[in-house]
């Protein structure tokens, strides 16, 4: 039994970020923003306590480690909220690792995938996310941890 179930709390969400995503507020601020990765934990931080949640999360350039906290968290996270970034055009490894925890995923990009390279318009993540957020920038976090938890209540 997890600390969260002992107590009667649900179980943390697992907020997930992909490949570049630690360069946010540095890399192309034209279609990421300005915004740091620091700016987006603190937000879903903020947004996941407002609704009684905990919040885990993680960032890696690494394809394996992703997938290796994604099986990880099975059993132990109410939910998976995720930015695959890069991966989301190229990694079934990545998406066959989405359906272990048997959560909702949430999908979120910060830019509107599909206004840009026609590559970026596929994703293999889409298929499995109980909610897709594109376009809406930082926010797009908030939108995705406020459905995950109508999901999961």
């Amino acid at each position: 039994m997890s600390d969260a179930e002992a107590t009667g709390e649900p179980l943390p969400i697992l907020l997930l970020n992909g490949p570049n995503l630690n360069t946010l507020g540095v890399r192309q601020p034209e279609v990421y923003g300005t915004d740091t990765l620091a700016d987006v934990v603190e937000l879903a931080e903020q947004t996941a306590s407002e609704l009684g949640f905990g919040l885990r999360a993680a960032q890696t350039n690494h394809e394996g480690q992703m997938i290796d906290w994604i099986h990880e968290a099975r059993g132990h996270v109410s939910g998976i909220v995720i930015n695959p970034a890069g991966w989301t055009h190229t990694s079934v490894a990545l998406a066959d690792a989405l359906v272990v925890p048997e959560v909702p995923i949430m999908e979120v990009h910060i830019s509107n995938v599909h206004k840009r390279e026609a590559f970026r318009h596929h994703s293999y993540v889409s298929p499995i996310a109980s909610g897709i957020v594109v376009g809406y920038g930082i926010r797009g976090y908030e939108f995705a941890i406020r459905r995950l938890v109508e999901l999961v209540s």
